[in-house]
């Protein structure tokens, strides 16, 4: 198991300028992106480094739902900068984008493709020492701050993939529920999408000891090893803190303890995912985001289009959890129990289809647009999106369920509506 150090409470923030000063740090660099640099979360950072006298240069141009061309402009701010320690304020584009800066500038003579996932890039393990990294989380979503994941999407092929290793996992993450206050509606809903779904694939995920080969050296071992019993205790308790808050947080900004327990949750299912893996929502939700047309959502300030990686996830769920609930339908049938499902006279083979309408139930209450039709897609965009799932084996294969093309094709066929 890898986890980043974690601190959380109200405030916490403050005290990252005397982290640095532990650290020894003289050169940081601070990543946000152009929104937050106006807001609450990055101000309460900026004084604390001045308070503590910390030299820091900022990077603002970090893109939301980043690409390779915004990671390899990062990347080169961070390799001129010279830095000794990084601090990235922001959600997972802004927390992934400081990752990929960390690695390659502590690794300058590698190539782009060299840590990126196999098929894509070569997937080389990560030997070089990497600075500290200390991730300020402002959304409740991706649980960046606790993973050594950093995503983006691959414009030449139109499909997101990323770079795993523990090894570029922050150093810590402070989880300050005060920054969740600035969050609007809609992002704090598809935010909360990806919590859901990071705690239901961690879950039903191929469990670690069913797959095989074991790699021949530690250092290969995937950080996505399958479901495992350390895994599954943070992915039912993030689970249990979806179904009770986050109806609350997305509905009333002004209740913090709805907002302050989605925050906590969010950590809790990164650690929960961050070591079994994802499985086919996020797999199916890289084509989805990469494929984008015209699509702009409500409340997200952004010159390009953009489907949010929450709702990408979220949108295939119901079709996902029918299709792979014959693979051990307890985990599916529990699951449904725990957000909202009268599970008393419910027959096992029916697991999947009882965890499928529970989460169309969950989705109607919260207004999501109604599937993939809602977002710019119509079946003529199946085979491309199916194109694009393909090369995702790093998750696909943690599906508790192989699957076929023809049946990734039904999948997205039947997520073209929801409702």
């Amino acid at each position: 198991m890898a986890i980043s150090n974690i601190r959380y409470g109200e405030g916490v923030t403050k005290e990252i300028g005397m982290d640095l000063q532990n650290l020894g740090a003289r050169r940081i660099c601070l990543m946000t992106d152009k929104n937050l640099s106006k807001l609450p979360p990055v101000n309460a950072v900026l004084n604390s480094l001045a308070k503590y006298g910390i030299n820091f240069q900022m990077y603002d141009n970090v893109r939301v739902e980043p690409t390779d061309q915004s990671f390899l402009d990062a990347i080169q701010f961070a390799k001129k900068g010279e830095f000794d320690a990084y601090v990235a304020v922001g959600g997972g584009s802004v927390i992934d984008t400081c990752k990929a800066a960390n690695l390659y500038a502590a690794s300058p003579s590698s190539e782009f493709l060299d840590y990126v996932n196999a098929p894509i890039g070569k997937g080389k393990p990560v030997t070089v020492p990497l600075k500290p990294l200390i991730a300020v989380p402002t959304t409740s979503g991706t649980g960046s701050e606790t993973t050594g994941v950093a995503i983006f999407d691959f414009k030449e092929l139109k499909v997101k993939t990323g770079i795993a290793s523990r090894a570029i996992k922050p150093t810590l993450g402070i989880i300050d529920p005060l920054h969740t206050l600035s969050m609007p509606e809609r992002i704090v809903a598809n935010s909360g999408f990806d919590v859901l779904c990071h705690a239901l694939e961690s879950y039903t995920a191929l469990p670690y000891n069913k797959r095989s080969p074991c790699p021949s050296n530690p250092i290969d071992r995937p950080a996505y090893q399958g479901s495992n019993p350390v895994s599954d205790v943070w992915a039912l308790h993030a689970l249990r803190i979806v179904a009770k808050y986050l109806k609350r947080a997305i509905r009333n900004p002004d209740d913090r303890e709805a907002r302050a327990n989605m925050h906590l949750a969010s950590a809790f299912a990164g650690i929960g995912f961050g070591n079994a893996g994802v499985h086919l929502c996020h797999g199916m939700s890289y084509p989805i985001s990469g494929l984008v047309k015209t699509y702009k959502p409500k409340d997200y300030n952004v010159d390009h289009s953009l489907v949010p990686h929450g709702l990408s996830v979220v949108l295939t769920s119901p079709a996902v959890f029918a299709f792979t609930a014959q693979i051990n339908p307890e985990r599916h049938l529990e699951a449904a129990e725990i957000l909202g499902a009268d599970i008393r006279t419910a027959r096992i083979k029916d697991a999947g289809l009882i965890l499928a309408d529970t989460l169309r139930k969950f989705l109607f209450d919260l207004n999501v647009d109604d599937g993939l039709a809602a977002v710019g897609y119509s079946k003529a965009d199946i085979p491309a999106l199916v194109k694009g799932t393909l090369p995702q084996e790093r998750v696909t294969k943690l599906s508790p369920r192989p699957q076929t093309e023809e049946d990734l094709s039904a999948l997205f066929e039947a997520s073209m509506k929801l409702y």
